[in-house]
């Protein structure tokens, strides 16, 4: 707590920080359980995506030894971009999963295996899910950020701003009040001394 003048005007400044303080608190609080509300459901996102993309796994499991032979799929298809596009969500600005671009060379379908498009397919789907998981983190760990922000400035009014004010404020009042006092009995003796 730094020094604190004890005048009329430091006190209606006291009193006015402190109702601003207690104005901006709960708004605060509502941003941080909307921050908390949005991490569940972002854990809940990857959750689902990463439980689609294991049960995808065990769907071609069966089929997959095929890729150990000579794989054609490097040579045919790239990634080209993963798209996305910008959210906000509670304040706070979020990358938002479009989707994957791909490059596909031609090829010829009578020198490739049966199983190709079969296989490029299947890539497709597991760089899906690799790119939403990935951007779903860049959600997880942007929302993170803003809550311990937000975390950190609802302690700061809770326990520093409005206490102190609180105690500024009180301790202003006390010295006031003193001195009114004070002056009061200094009235008194006076016409006493006069009177």
């Amino acid at each position: 707590m730094g020094k604190v003048r004890i005048t009329k005007q430091e006190l209606r400044k006291q009193k006015d920080s402190l109702a601003r303080f207690r104005r901006y608190l709960p708004t605060l609080q509502l941003k941080k359980k909307q921050l908390q509300q949005q991490i569940v459901k972002a854990h809940q996102q990857i959750d689902r995506v990463s439980k689609e993309e294991e049960d995808f796994r065990n769907e071609v499991i069966n089929w997959v030894d095929l890729f150990a032979q000579q794989n054609p799929i490097r040579e045919v298809l790239s990634l080209k971009a993963i798209k996305t596009r910008r959210g906000n969500v509670a304040g706070v600005d979020l990358p938002i999963f479009d989707r994957v671009d791909f490059e596909l060379k031609s090829y010829s379908l009578m020198e490739t295996p049966l199983w190709l498009d079969s296989g490029i397919e299947a890539v497709k789907k597991v760089i899906n899910y690799k790119a939403e998981l990935i951007v779903l983190h860049r959600q997880l760990d942007a929302l993170k950020e803003e809550l311990r922000i937000t975390n950190q400035r609802v302690n700061l009014f809770e326990k520093v701003k409005i206490p102190e004010s609180e105690e500024n404020i009180r301790m202003i009042q006390i010295y006031l009040g003193e001195r009114r006092t004070a002056a009061v009995v200094r009235g008194k003796i006076a016409k006493a001394k006069i009177g």
